[in-house]
């Protein structure tokens, strides 16, 4: 549904006009002079404007160069007298989308208007196909055959058709803003718009006129009426990442929306209704941060209806070796190299199970695609790998295991369970020594002696 301004000083204009719209499902507002127009435009945004060229006082052109200062991405169609041509190309140079004649055929003028509205519908969905390429994320698909992905993909499909708002929780680089194009590619809102905002990436003030759009004059800078991306969204989906980043003051705004889907813009007076599924991320514990004062308690419950969390990489340790298969062959394409992918032996494969992956997937990825670059042959063995992955095992790697049927190398194990315990114990207590010796249970000397054994880590 689109909103259109009818300005006419002829009622029987306006009333045939609004009728003729409405049934076309469209929301139609009249201005009887151009004056009136002026004011509708100052405090509203159109999607199209119908005006008359000739009016008593404003007339047409008047309010076209209002309009095109004020409100630049509103369409605007003249309708003028045939002894008024030559006033109609005027208005053609000074933005006017196309200029009707009187007396003009209905359906002549529903072909002028839908066109216009689908070109102003294009370039909408211009903009947000821009800021969706723009925020991609860095891997394509979801790769998961472990039983946490399948729970994860299982609750996707479940949800993807509820209106409910969805709050995604999961570290970064887990794959959040994948999870939340699934809901949406998946659900009954496919083909409308999604609109995704990375909250933590703006100020609280340029997050709310970015959201909720702003009217001329509402602070510096605002030289024209702007939509927001509620409004941008409608219809469709909003995503907004990083939900725990907002300040107190615009999650009571947020609140607003998702209890009564609507809002005004920032400098403006009137009621603006929304229809936009919302779907909410954060890679903080929002109870942890409702306890600290920092998070509304009842935004958090509103959000919370749909709750799907994504879990680290090191707790789906084997799904690992798809995804590094699919890295590979993803960034052998981007490369060209379609001849040949990289390979992995087993010994690489294993320290990459093991590494902790602090960034998850993210960080995966980043590192097969470095690997590919920085390995001269086509096979990538340990010896290939990066230190920080090599040198460092985790807690999973070091708890019991069966002994394989090709051994252990003992002391190796031992020992880098000695250097990751040396080093846990010196991040947790700051780097301070003689705290860092109590935590393991050493003497000072001895805790000293086998930093150096290790060159101080």
């Amino acid at each position: 549904m689109s909103k259109i301004l009818i300005v006419d000083d002829e009622q029987g204009i306006r009333d045939f006009l609004a009728i003729m719209l409405k049934k076309e499902g469209h929301e139609a507002v009249t201005a009887a002079s151009g004056a009136d127009a002026l004011k509708a435009v100052q405090a509203e945004i159109f999607d199209l404007v119908i005006t008359d060229v000739k009016m008593p006082g404003t007339d047409g052109i008047d309010v076209l160069r209002t309009i095109k200062e004020v409100s630049p991405e509103t369409v605007v169609i003249m309708i003028t007298a045939f002894a008024a041509t030559e006033t109609a190309i005027e208005a053609m140079k000074l933005g006017a989308y196309d200029y009707i004649i009187k007396p003009f055929k209905v359906d002549e003028l529903k072909i002028i208007i839908n066109n216009s509205l689908e070109k102003r519908h294009l370039r909408k969905e211009n903009i947000l196909l821009k800021r969706e390429i723009e925020s991609r994320a860095g891997f394509e698909n979801f790769i998961g055959r472990s039983e946490p992905m399948q729970k994860v993909f299982s609750l996707i499909k479940q949800v993807a058709d509820a209106t409910s708002t969805v709050l995604i929780t999961g570290e970064s680089g887990t794959g959040k803003e994948l999870v939340a194009k699934a809901v949406y590619h998946n659900g009954a809102r496919k083909g409308r718009p999604l609109v995704t905002v990375n909250c933590g990436a703006l100020p609280e003030t340029l997050l709310e006129s970015e959201l909720f759009g702003y009217m001329k004059g509402a602070f510096t800078g605002a030289t024209s009426n702007k939509q927001g991306l509620f409004e941008a969204a409608n219809g469709g989906t909003i995503f907004l990442d990083e939900i725990s980043a907002t300040t107190p003051g615009l999650q009571i705004k947020l609140l607003r929306v998702l209890q009564e889907r609507s809002f005004m813009r920032v400098g403006g007076t009137a009621e603006v209704k929304v229809d936009v599924h919302v779907i909410a991320a954060s890679n903080k514990d929002l109870l942890a941060e409702v306890a600290k004062g920092t998070f509304r308690e009842d935004l958090y419950y509103r959000l919370n209806v749909i709750p799907i969390h994504l879990p680290p990489l090191r707790e789906r340790r084997e799904d690992i070796p798809h995804l590094v298969e699919f890295f590979l062959i993803k960034y052998a394409k981007k490369d060209g190299q379609r001849t040949w992918t990289k390979k992995t032996d087993p010994a690489a494969i294993k320290i990459l199970i093991d590494y902790n992956w602090p960034g998850n997937v993210r960080e995966l990825e980043n590192t097969i695609e470095r690997l590919i670059i920085m390995t001269p042959n086509e096979m990538i063995t340990q010896e290939h790998m990066p230190d920080n992955i090599k040198n460092v095992r985790t807690e999973a790697a070091l708890a019991p295991m069966d002994i394989p049927d090709a051994g252990v190398d003992l002391e190796k194990l031992l020992e880098n369970a000695e250097k990751m315990f040396l080093r846990k114990a010196l991040e947790k207590t700051g780097g301070v020594k003689t705290e860092a010796a109590k935590l393991l249970g050493l003497s000072f000397r001895s805790f000293r002696h086998r930093l150096q054994k290790y060159g101080d880590l």
